[in-house]
């Protein structure tokens, strides 16, 4: 009973590739984001611990682990999946889109193409739609990349985690420490 679609997918002149999902390569991926302490001093910051897919109809779906937050400083590390993320009850962010996947199918390796699509970041048990300019790259070996045009702006208020912000300015001695986040983001898909 298998082969009648795949008997009708050749007889159509399509490829069992053209509806495959796209599985998110951690290792090639990346996600960053600079926080803003004492007013002028600004560090990167990242999450080592990606993992996400395109469906066949242009769903993204990406998983953040909280827990492999990567300040380079391990105390830091600890304080801010306890205190801020409350890794706990909150050991994921969760991002939704579509990309447009006919697209994709049309470029030839090395071309993109740029959209402004809206996500759904899900966070800290909030969720809330957020904007980003995208360039899509087709790459070779049934490759796409994912790249953000422009820093995405997240404001801690809006997930809830002003308080977490605000026990880790306290405890680290700190005057300030910002509320909004520029977050920039390349995610390597393979179909």
């Amino acid at each position: 009973m298998k082969k009648i679609p795949l008997v009708m997918m050749m007889l159509l002149g399509l490829s069992a590739n053209a509806f495959a999902d796209w599985e998110l390569l951690n290792d090639e991926s990346s996600l960053h984001y600079v926080s803003i302490k004492s007013t002028h001093i600004a560090e990167i910051n990242s999450f080592k611990t990606l993992t996400g897919s395109v469906s066949d109809k242009g769903v993204v779906s990406l998983n953040i682990n909280l827990a492999s937050v990567e300040t380079q400083i391990p105390i830091r590390n600890e304080r801010m999946q306890e205190m801020l993320f409350e890794v706990g009850q909150f050991a994921e962010a969760n991002i939704t889109g579509d990309v447009d996947l006919a697209r994709v199918a049309k470029l030839d390796v090395g071309e993109t193409y740029t959209d402004s699509i809206t996500l759904t970041l899900s966070l800290h048990g909030e969720s809330k739609d957020v904007t980003s300019g995208v360039q899509i790259t087709k790459l070779a070996g049934g490759k796409m990349l994912v790249s953000s045009l422009e820093p995405v702006i997240i404001n801690a208020e809006n997930y809830k985690l002003a308080a977490g912000v605000e026990a880790l300015r306290a405890i680290a001695g700190l005057e300030t420490v910002s509320n909004a986040v520029p977050v920039t983001y390349n995610l390597v898909f393979k179909q």
